[in-house]
């Protein structure tokens, strides 16, 4: 049996750490005459308690990670701080059930934008200031995951960005945890000028903050319950949409560009396929509201660039239902929502990277049936690809949609009608936010989901958010063999 006293240890090290950060609301809302300090000074006690209890019974337990062990930390740490996180949202004003408060922190922490709460114009400050730190800091754990974790494990092709390259100019720093320092650094320095970009155009302070946090995470939890669309302003969403691409880029290349090397960030494949997507899909969205003449066109731009940009990213924020649009635009915002954008960003979805790969694949055996006794090398950044990645990515496609439709077939036998079931797996399992239709389409919310229906998508955008094999090797009963 192998040694969990690690895995207990940075369970309480993190839980102390949000323990902490729940104090912050509880503060505010102190400040603001807020009656819920109190459900977060509770709860803060609460998570402090047992998260100082398994630091201190487990503190010097630490040793070298085995590939199980990782398998269970980072599943297991992410259940554990959503059901801690979900706490004072339970015993807040709002009456939150904990089925809602689990949904809501599942949904900060894998920062999908998903939510449960109706009138968030009149939700208490602290609550809503919440919300966005949970977003946020899911956003840094899923960078640092992706760039120190996930590589190890050899989850969906990402063992491509391992740093333990034989090449060490490929290295940006020595060590992982200087990276992940580095990169924390880059995210608050983000955040902050998002959040001061945000205050100039005409948000308020704290409205500020808040999407600053959920734009540099692409989360999208918003105070008001007309997302961005409340502050119908063009600069606002200029800035939203500049942020969220920013955010869904690679972090790790910032690093290289910030110590002078600028070249790979505008040589990476994915960056550049990314960013094609982006345009194109802008142009496709703008031509089609010209076309069905649904409004003028710089204001057709301006929907089409927002929407597009925050779907296509998995933000979820919204200044008009774009359900309304026509059949094309919904099958549209639907293909989208699974794209994602870059490996090592606060992005969801299944990645630019993996459909990068998958086109060189396909590209290949296209040419191998035109020229069979032809060789063709797939490659990614002018590199060979190996063909463990172009399985792994492979597999990890189909895995995805598979997830995706037993997801979806899940929620229709609980009573949801088709474009609800469908809508809602897919932006459960690429953590969107938003489905379509008019119950949990960008003018609804997943408030008036049964509860059954509420643990599956919270269920799948854990799937979705730790890239499906971290979660499903659990169920394995060779992985528990010794």
């Amino acid at each position: 049996m192998f040694d969990l006293r690690p895995i207990f240890l940075v369970s309480g090290i993190l839980l102390t750490t949000l323990g902490t950060a729940m104090l912050v609301p509880g503060l505010y809302d102190l400040a603001m005459g807020s009656a819920d300090w109190t459900a977060f000074a509770g709860s803060a006690l609460v998570t402090l308690f047992i998260g100082v209890s398994l630091t201190l019974a487990n503190w010097g337990r630490t040793s070298d990670l085995s590939i199980k062990q990782a398998f269970i930390l980072t599943t297991l740490i992410w259940i554990e701080l959503v059901a801690f996180a979900a706490l004072p949202m339970a015993f807040s004003e709002l009456d939150m059930s904990y089925t809602d408060a689990f949904f809501e922190s599942m949904s900060g922490l894998t920062t999908t934008g998903a939510t449960v709460i109706t009138g968030l114009d009149n939700a208490p400050p602290g609550l809503l200031l919440w919300r966005g730190i949970l977003q946020w800091l899911g956003g840094i754990g899923i960078i640092v995951m992706a760039i120190t974790v996930l590589p190890m494990l050899q989850v969906g092709g990402m063992q491509l960005f391992r740093l333990e390259s034989s090449d060490t100019s490929e290295k940006i720093l020595p060590r992982a945890t200087q990276i992940a320092g580095s990169i924390t650094g880059l995210y608050v320095s983000l955040s902050l000028l998002c959040a001061l970009f945000y205050y100039i155009a005409g948000m308020g302070p704290f409205d500020a903050l808040v999407h600053a946090m959920t734009t540099i995470a692409t989360g999208g939890f918003s105070n008001h319950d007309a997302s961005i669309g409340y502050f119908d302003s063009l600069w606002i969403d200029t800035i939203a949409v500049t942020f969220m691409i920013i955010a869904s880029l690679p972090f790790a290349l910032y690093l290289q560009a910030i110590s002078g090397r600028s070249g790979p960030l505008w040589r990476d494949s994915q960056v550049r396929l990314f960013l094609f997507f982006v345009a194109a899909f802008v142009l496709i969205m703008w031509l089609y509201q010209l076309a069905q003449n649904v409004s003028a066109p710089d204001q057709a731009m301006q929907w089409a660039a927002f929407n597009v940009i925050s779907i296509l990213t998995g933000t979820g924020y919204a200044t008009t239902d774009y359900g309304l649009w026509g059949p094309f635009a919904m099958v549209f915002f639907f293909a989208i929502m699974f794209m994602g954008g870059c490996a090592g960003s606060t992005s969801c979805g299944l990645k630019t990277f993996r459909l990068h790969v998958m086109l060189e694949h396909i590209r290949t055996q296209i040419k191998l049936q035109l020229h069979p006794s032809g060789i063709f090398i797939p490659r990614y950044n002018a590199k060979p690809l190996k063909e463990d990645v172009i399985m792994s990515v492979m597999s990890f496609i189909m895995l995805f949609f598979l997830c995706f439709l037993l997801l979806a077939l899940a929620l229709n036998l609980l009573g949801l009608d088709n474009v609800t079931s469908l809508s809602a797996a897919a932006s459960a399992i690429a953590n969107v936010g938003p489905g379509l239709g008019p119950i949990v389409g960008p003018a609804g919310t997943y408030a008036a989901l049964p509860d059954t229906a509420k643990w599956l998508l919270s269920f799948g955008m854990l799937l979705g958010r730790l890239e499906l094999f971290t979660v499903l090797v659990l169920f394995l009963p060779a992985f528990w063999r010794s």
